[in-house]
């Protein structure tokens, strides 16, 4: 039995004060015994048109990050952070960066999964537009990391609505797929809770959905819900206050196990052309 803990955070644009709570919440997650947690997407900076300002800094804030993770000996799914270059080292151009999810262990970086579905749409708020492609490269690379409790396959937020990633991730061998995110306040309130399930449904993996919570810079609001769903899409836990907290769910790799061979939907899948 692995517990997890996954984070609901209110992150604005001061780093150090980001990074502060991120300790703590280090700290809370060890206290109780997990091996890992989990950061929701925007974590270490929340503030829109400074991507490239914090970019600039992402070796730094790795670095810290692996300082933390080896401190309190737990693993971390460092929610997202701005890179300005691609896995191979190389410039992202034309000025924009990449959302980066991170995997550390105590002993350092295990993985590295840059989000491929870019949030380009209209959405019914005081915002209205969103278009990340204007500011983010997509990625595209699928991502895994093995781990002491099981596979980890890394999304990220809008990822959540394409059932086949996850497929895919399962298909690598995922175990617990974790989808840091900062759902819109409207976004959310329809199908954040439901995303959660469908895709443990789906992929018969445990989902860990870090979520932002709250107005960030009073310019934008999020939905938050920090939640989780088990291999059979059934809600572990969920976040229904505001601010700043931690869930705790169990992971059992045996009794996931057990939930795939008595319905083995990888195995009865078939492609059917339309």
């Amino acid at each position: 039995m692995t517990l997890i803990s996954i984070a609901q955070m209110n992150s604005q644009n001061d780093i150090e004060e980001n990074f502060n709570i991120v300790e703590e919440l280090m700290q809370q997650s060890q206290s109780q015994g997990s091996s890992l947690l989990v950061l929701p997407e925007n974590f270490i900076c929340f503030a829109a048109g400074k991507q490239r300002e914090t970019a600039a800094q992402f070796e730094e804030i790795q670095a810290r990050l692996q300082q933390l993770t080896h401190r309190y000996q737990i693993w971390l799914v460092a929610g997202t952070l701005p890179c300005p270059f691609r896995p191979d080292g190389t410039p992202v151009p034309d000025g924009r960066v990449r959302t980066t999810s991170l995997c550390i262990s105590p002993d350092g970086i295990e993985a590295r999964y840059d989000k491929i579905h870019l949030f380009d749409v209209m959405v019914a708020d005081a915002i209205g537009g969103y278009q990340e492609s204007k500011f983010f490269e997509p990625g595209t690379q699928i991502v895994t990391a093995k781990t002491p409790f099981g596979q980890i396959g890394l999304m990220v937020c809008y990822d959540l609505r394409f059932p086949e990633l996850s497929l895919k991730l399962r298909a690598q061998g995922a175990n617990i797929l974790t989808a840091p995110a900062a759902f819109t306040y409207t976004t959310g309130q329809l199908h954040w809770q439901l995303l959660l399930q469908a895709r443990a449904m789906d992929s018969q993996c445990l989902v860990a959905g870090a979520a932002q919570q709250g107005w960030h810079a009073a310019k934008r609001q999020t939905w938050g819900h920090a939640g989780a769903a088990d291999s059979r899409g059934q809600l572990l836990d969920i976040v229904n206050t505001e601010g700043t907290q931690l869930i705790h769910v169990n992971f059992d790799l045996a009794e996931q196990e057990r939930i795939r061979a008595s319905m083995p939907l990888i195995e009865h899948r078939r492609l059917i052309q339309l």
